[in-house]
């Protein structure tokens, strides 16, 4: 079994989802006793938001790439960023360590493909809706036409993941507002949804949704367990 290197705290309630759903998978998989092996360091999300929020991107990538290095250096086969947004450096992150980075972008891709969806709607933090290098990479390296909410909506899920999510809070208001967005969506034909945030799965669920809903926390961590389990 490969050990999972893990990049966390981007929130920590993310990463323990993170956490729960390697281990669980990897009993599952692996049956007996078996739990997953995984090296954590988790950042003070406090620091990563002021700098996000200032827009600066090169101290943002400066401290990943420290994390990833030091995650690297305790053994770990494989690297996961346990958050959507701070995908924007993993292109640096992956140049300055030798171990695979496992994107989450690419392993959403590989199972919005596997559904043969084309179109699909996607959700995250204002960074992750309206740059490029998570869209752009969809499009580009994965032929899948991406749909982002409107302006306005933009900045609800941006509000309730910031103001609420990441501080472990649930309200059945903003329950709604994801609700009525991805409504939208689906009117402007997307065929699925990419909840592009590791919070979002936290307050939108698939049972709520006849359309098929792409959980990248999960996505991304059933991925690592292929990887460490793989001969």
């Amino acid at each position: 079994m490969k050990t999972i290197g893990l990049v966390g705290g981007m929130s920590w309630e993310s990463t323990a989802e993170y956490y729960r759903i390697i281990n669980e998978t990897t009993k599952q998989r692996a049956g007996g006793f078996h739990s997953a092996k995984i090296i954590l360091y988790s950042v003070d999300f406090e620091e990563i938001e002021r700098l996000q929020r200032a827009g600066d991107w090169d101290g943002l990538t400066a401290i990943m790439i420290d994390a990833a290095k030091r995650v690297e250096r305790g053994g770990a086969d494989v690297l996961l960023i346990c958050a959507n947004t701070m995908h924007r450096m993993a292109v640096e992150v992956q140049s300055k360590i030798v171990i695979p980075l496992l994107h989450i972008a690419d392993v959403t891709a590989a199972k919005v493909r596997s559904l043969s969806i084309s179109k699909v709607g996607l959700l995250g933090t204002r960074y992750t809706m309206e740059q490029d290098f998570y869209k752009g990479r969809l499009a580009r390296k994965h032929g899948l036409e991406v749909l982002v909410p409107g302006k306005d909506d933009r900045d609800i899920i941006h509000d309730i993941l910031y103001n609420e999510l990441c501080l472990g809070e649930v309200r059945e208001a903003s329950i709604n507002a994801f609700k009525q967005i991805i409504a939208g969506l689906v009117g402007q034909g997307a065929q699925g949804v990419i909840l592009g945030c590791t919070e979002i799965p936290l307050i939108v669920k698939q049972k709520d949704y006849d359309i098929p809903l792409f959980d990248t926390t999960a996505i991304h961590a059933e991925a690592a367990v292929d990887y460490a389990l793989q001969g």
